[in-house]
């Protein structure tokens, strides 16, 4: 039995991170701390400076665990961690998880190219990154601008290791290329061109602007007017990029700007980016708060998700009043990326007033979107909390579901859809062609199914690597019921996996009427958020499953056992399809049966039985 008051005395005087557990034993609030025995005590002290929110907390909880680490700064990732995965009821919640692309220069290459990336990569110490920026769209428009500028090649051939080995692109040919796939420039001709792409990368546009526009001059003297209008579209697009990273601070310098504002349960963190002095753009992001948060609870709590997800992080942070945690978050940051990071507050001038329109910019998003905030959380969090509740699980963040699809047992496929925190992740679905089950054995092929996906994850996560597959869902949703659940139950048990599964029920015209979950059916409320939920996962896995088994099923991509029968051509393998109904009928069929097939005779009908009996 966990009594409170004695676990207290037990607490050690080191940093680490605090569980505070409730009713069920889900996780409520995580938090971290310098000194574990002082900061939980508190808690349970009494204290008139604790606020309503954590006088509420308090009367639920029912037990805590702790997590020893060997610095704050550890303590810090590891909340952040714990709060993403667990999304504790009491904690503020990033809602959002968004990406900002970069431009990546290759400059580890001898003939160096311009990449969109999503994330800064671990061979910045080869490579450069510029950004982020704020859309995929700039991006693009600045590489092909760059592109035409100075003939920097597009191809991914491995020069000069490949000089040679095919022809030279369009590119080439329309005189945007200068072919270094065929040796035509030497690398110590084409680095200058990168060098003045990087150039451009970091702000500096007059030169060129001056270069192109005497370009532009002397070709319509000579009356090249062609040429000429080339070189005004080439400066009118860099006026464009121009403008839209207009100078925003009197200095240069990487910073984020960033404001809250709040409504009752929900708030909207705008971000000013500025990068070199100049503003490249800006976002909002959507948080969940708990009731009583303060301004800086809040920003700090921002902050740590925020920066726990984002590869880039600028040399200063500003923020519209100080946080508590400032010199920890500080040091966490600058020890990420090596340089030192500052969070300002910024008092007056042009840094204020950057601060002020963030806020407005924050107030203006929250009040447009107070109702679509609230009803997307019901419909997404929220749901998945009903799910939760209904099943009596401490927590669900991710779920994952499954479908099978065929025609008559031919190219059977598997789909595997994946949702976190009640919205689709569309970068982790995986589909699955069915290799060792033939027929229609939906249970079968669940089981291989589930057996490639957490084999496969399980070996991932022994080599130390990450992907979709290496991240275990809370909850396995399958569509069918017991027979469905139990095949899943079995195949997860062999591997020595622990993941509840639960099946979703459909009623005779085929519409889900309720899931299937430790031997029982429960029904559940068709107006509620969670019931829709389940629907819209069953939907997604169906769709994706059917649209996989349709692109196999193209006259293109189509490719099943028959196709390799010798002298049986597409109009004899459809009638044998239309005649029977499974791969496993046409393997037990005599020759008489084949022979009396439409379009068969007595020869096609011995090299059908001939192959299968032969196998």
């Amino acid at each position: 039995m966990f009594v409170i008051e004695d676990e207290l005395k037990k607490l050690p005087d080191k940093p680490g991170v605090y569980l505070m557990r409730g009713e069920d034993d889900e996780i409520i609030y995580v938090g971290k701390a310098i000194s574990l025995r002082r900061r939980v005590r508190q808690y349970f002290q009494g204290s008139r400076n604790r606020g309503p929110k954590i006088e509420r907390m308090v009367t639920h909880i029912r037990r805590f665990e702790y997590i020893v680490t060997d610095s704050e700064a550890e303590a810090l990732v590891l909340e952040c961690n714990l709060i993403k995965e667990h999304h504790p009821k009491y904690n503020t919640m990033l809602m959002d998880d968004k990406t900002y692309p970069y431009i990546k220069v290759t400059t580890g290459e001898a003939y160096p190219r311009l990449l969109t990336a999503r994330r800064v990569g671990s061979d910045r110490n080869r490579n450069k990154y510029f950004g982020p920026y704020p859309s995929a769209g700039a991006v693009k428009d600045i590489i092909d601008l760059l592109k035409r500028l100075y003939h920097i090649r597009s191809c991914s051939r491995k020069l000069p290791e490949d000089f040679g080995k095919g022809r030279p692109c369009l590119n080439y040919h329309i005189g945007q290329c200068d072919a270094p796939c065929q040796g035509r420039i030497s690398s110590e001709e084409y680095m200058p061109r990168i060098q003045k792409a990087i150039d451009f990368l970091n702000g500096h546009h007059k030169e060129i602007q001056t270069e192109l526009e005497e370009k532009m001059r002397t070709a319509s003297e000579k009356m090249e007017y062609e040429a000429a209008a080339g070189y005004r579209d080439l400066l009118e697009s860099i006026r464009q990029i121009a403008e839209n990273q207009k100078i925003t601070s009197s200095g240069g310098g990487d910073r984020d700007i960033i404001a809250v504002a709040r409504g009752d349960r929900e708030a909207v963190a705008q971000v000013f980016f500025i990068r070199g002095g100049k503003l490249l753009g800006r976002d909002h992001f959507y948080l969940s708060t708990a009731e009583g948060d303060s301004l800086g609870a809040v920003l700090e709590s921002f902050v740590k998700q925020y920066y726990a997800g984002t590869p880039y992080i600028p040399h200063e942070v500003m923020l519209p009043v100080i946080i508590e945690d400032a010199p920890a978050i500080e040091a966490w940051l600058g020890g990420r990326v090596g340089h030192h990071v500052r969070i300002l507050v910024p008092q007056k001038g042009r840094k204020e007033q950057l601060m002020l329109l963030a806020e407005k910019n924050a107030r203006m998003v929250l009040d447009q979107d107070a109702d679509r905030l609230k009803r997307e959380a019901e419909r997404t969090t929220g749901a998945t909390r009903e799910i939760a509740e209904l099943l009596r699980l401490p927590s669900l963040s991710r779920l994952e579901a499954y479908d099978i699809s065929n025609t008559g047992g031919y190219e059977s496929v598997g789909s595997m859809v994946v949702y976190e925190n009640g919205r689709p992740k569309r970068s982790d679905y995986r589909k699955f062609r069915i290799r060792t089950i033939v027929g229609s054995d939906d249970y079968g092929s669940l089981r291989e199914v589930l057996t490639r996906r957490f084999s496969h994850g399980l070996e991932e996560r022994k080599a130390g690597e990450e992907s979709g597959f290496t991240k275990f869902p809370d909850l396995i949703m399958m569509d069918g019921g017991k027979g469905q659940v139990n095949s899943a139950g079995e195949a997860l048990r062999e591997m020595g996996l622990n993941i509840p599964v639960c099946g979703m029920v459909k009623d005779d015209r085929h519409r889900t009427r309720g899931v299937y979950y430790l031997g029982e059916e429960i029904s559940i409320d068709k107006s509620s958020e969670g019931f829709k939920l389940i629907t819209r996962v069953q939907d997604e896995a169906h769709r994706f499953a059917i649209t996989y088994h349709r692109q196999l099923r193209s006259a293109e991509q189509v490719h099943s056992v028959l196709d390799d029968i010798p002298g049986i051509g597409p109009a004899r393998r459809k009638a044998l399809r239309k005649r029977f109904e499974t791969i496993e009928e046409i393997k037990e069929a005599t020759i008489e049966e084949l022979e009396s097939v439409p379009s068969f005779n007595k020869s096609a009908a011995k090299a059908v039985y001939t192959f299968f009996h032969q196998l």
